[in-house]
Order: structure tokens, then sequence, then C-alpha cells
């Protein structure tokens, strides 16, 4: 089922997370099924559960569409429950990001170069598994959004002034998507 996309100044995406139940088999299966399905209707390469609508620590990251730009993302996909990372790097990078919650909006944001994760996978394994280059950049993306943050809160004060009436105008709804959206 395709799910709307909360977009920015939606307070769900603002809020804190708590951890998803692991011995709810059934509910999460359908669950990432349907962020699955959102994610591929919307083209976009990371979904993270409250931008549909649910304060759950679950995440999901596809590259394998950015294969041509970075081939060792030809068979990244990822689905994360319960996410932490447990190291970082000091060595950081800067690279454009952009987001199906802030449509329209692109901006340089600098991170950790490289991180270790320990989550769960959706078969219940856990995994611990290190990141780096493009696909550290889209699982921190969407771990932000476990936390309640977006790519926005991370841009230089210069840049989020001015980009300020364009986040005005997706939180009052003066924006179209491509996919289902809800503010």
């Amino acid at each position: 089922m395709i799910l709307p996309i909360y977009l920015y100044g939606s307070e769900i995406l603002r809020n804190q997370n708590v951890d998803a139940d692991l011995t709810d088999k059934e509910g999460l299966a359908s669950f990432i099924a349907d962020m699955k399905d959102t994610l591929k209707e919307a083209d976009g390469c990371g979904l993270a559960a409250p931008q549909v609508g649910v304060n759950k620590r679950i995440l999901i990251v596809d590259g394998t569409d950015l294969a041509d730009t970075y081939d060792y993302l030809k068979d990244f996909r990822r689905t994360m429950i319960n996410p932490v990372i447990v190291e970082e790097s000091e060595q950081t990078c800067e690279y454009s990001e952009g987001c199906l919650s802030v449509p329209g909006i692109y901006a340089e944001v600098t991170r950790p170069s490289v991180i270790k994760v320990e989550y769960y996978d959706e078969n219940l394994n856990k995994v611990t598994e290190e990141f780096k280059g493009f696909a550290c950049r889209m699982v921190q993306h969407e771990m932000d959004h476990l936390d309640g943050n977006l790519f926005v809160d991370r841009v230089s004060a210069i840049r989020r002034k001015m980009i300020a009436r364009k986040l005005q105008g997706i939180s009052k709804g003066a924006v179209k998507t491509r996919y289902k959206s809800k503010r």
C-alpha cells in the first residue's frame, strides 16, 4: 500500500521515535512492505517511518538507482529496525542532500565519512555494519529522521536563511509533489 509522505512543517517529523516491537513480526513485515512500495512510488533512495506517519525507529535505503554514479550501490538495499550508530569517523565529507519530506530543496550537508551501525534487518537478525561513501550518507540522513531532525537543520546559517521562504511555503502547503503527500 502506498502511504502518504509527510512534508516539512508536519509535527510528526519532529517527534522522537520509539523502538519498534520486534515481537510483532507480521505487523513489521506489512509496514516495511508498505514503506518499500511508498519509496518506489516516490522514486527516492531512502525513507524513515516518521516520514509516513509512524514514530518507530525503522528506515529503508535503496541505492540501486544510483549505481550508474556509484557502482558500489548496485545491490545496496537495507531495511534497518532500531538502528543505532555505534561508531563514526572524525573525518567528514560534504554532499548535496534532498529529501522527500522537503521537496525541491537541496543543500550541502557535512557528515562523518564512515559510520558503524547496529540494527535488526527485516528477518530480525542483529547486524553490525560499516558504511562509507554515499551509502553512509543515505543511512545517516534517514537516521536523522528517527531523532526528529531534517537535513535542513544541518545547513549553514546563511543557506538556511536563503531557503527559509521555500521551507515556509512547504509548511503552508504551497508545494506539489509527484507522490502522495500530507502536511
